[in-house]
């Protein structure tokens, strides 16, 4: 058997499963359903005709050009897992049905459907490929029938549990800001800096509304936080490619000095309250920005689209100059200052020298 699965390049491993499979799904997200929000959000507040008329009807259905993108959501994430996992092209190809059936029967908690069902179903898939004479009908066949079995099985089931866990994380935020808003920012952010995906876990958790806004603040107090408190040791390149890009970049110097991590850790802990009892910053875009921070201000974006439909809904009267102040303090200039004013102490206290920081 270890034979086979050597063979087969497939790999039960917290790696492969929670680390490549979890990250390419959430740019599986953002090739589909971020992008097109942001093509929405962009056709509405430029009024470019050809972004916000239809361009499609399906069955009673219209689209336009972001909501296409939007609508394939599922396929993007079950063939980004399926790339991760390093799937021969019949199987590769076959996600694509795989994952409209888990995103569409999981609900509201499709990402998290897919995820799981795109594992197995990927894994069965490389199983059989090649095994056969006819391979062309043999793998597909396996790999889109387990995959939509699992979906009618158990992605509704899954849909219903993320969901509820990621009500129950906004419902505790709403009750408790001050906690809450510790907590999500700590640990969303932290999640960001890891090598798994933070937008992802956003994603399959629907974590909007004011937990949202505690994961933006805390993504962007390591995003920012580390940005600015290793220019030193990186310059304008360390500080583009962490501040917009990823403080994932830092998790090779962590390892080495876990006490750098404090820093911007401390800041999120601090950013996060702020951003839920003060401004009262809410994600009522895409769940997925809620765990981007600044990384190409997917955060920032996201939240100005939760604005825009507010507005539009008639939820929110408009947008107000103490709704950017709030959004660009927690986003940019207070992770500057507390993470700077915390790794000054750590410097003091030999916890952290020149050169900790320093990217490959």
């Amino acid at each position: 058997m270890k034979e086979f699965l050597k063979r087969k390049d497939i790999e039960i491993s917290v790696q492969r499963y929670l680390i490549d499979a979890l990250g390419a799904m959430a740019q599986g997200l953002f090739a589909s359903l971020l992008i097109g929000t942001i093509i929405n959000t962009i056709g509405t507040q430029f009024a470019v005709p050809f972004l916000t008329n239809p361009v499609a009807t399906v069955g009673d259905v219209t689209y336009t050009v972001g909501g296409l993108a939007m609508a394939m959501s599922g396929p993007a994430m079950a063939v980004a897992i399926a790339y991760a996992l390093k799937c021969p092209p019949l199987v590769l190809f076959s996600m694509v049905s795989v994952g409209f059936a888990a995103n569409a029967l999981g609900g509201a908690g499709g990402p998290l459907a897919v995820l799981f069902i795109a594992i197995i179903a990927s894994e069965i898939g490389k199983a059989v490929s090649k095994e056969t004479k006819i391979d062309i009908l043999v793998t597909p066949l396996v790999t889109i029938g387990v995959g939509i079995f699992l979906s009618w099985l158990i992605a509704p089931a899954l849909g219903k549990a993320a969901m509820a866990l990621g009500q129950a994380i906004m419902w505790a935020t709403e009750l408790q800001p001050f906690l809450m808003g510790i907590i999500v920012a700590v640990l969303v952010g932290m999640a960001l800096t890891l090598p798994i995906s933070s937008a992802a876990i956003c994603a399959a958790l629907s974590l909007t509304g004011l937990a949202g806004g505690a994961a933006v603040a805390g993504c962007c107090a390591q995003m920012v936080g580390f940005a600015i408190i290793s220019f030193r040791d990186n310059g304008f390149g360390g500080l583009i490619s962490q501040g917009i890009g990823t403080s994932m970049l830092q998790m090779p110097n962590i390892i080495k000095n876990p006490k750098i991590w404090v820093a911007p850790t401390l800041a999120s802990a601090i950013t996060g309250p702020i951003a839920t009892c003060v401004f009262h910053l809410q994600m009522n875009g895409p769940a997925i920005s809620s765990g981007m921070g600044t990384c190409g201000l997917v955060g920032q974006i996201g939240v100005a689209t939760g604005w825009s439909a507010d507005v539009a809904s008639g939820v929110k009267a408009a947008v107000t100059p103490m709704d950017w102040v709030g959004l660009i303090l927690i986003s940019f200039v207070l992770p500057a200052i507390f993470s700077l004013a915390f790794d000054m102490i750590g410097r003091k206290l030999e916890w952290v020298k020149d050169g900790d920081m320093k990217l490959g």
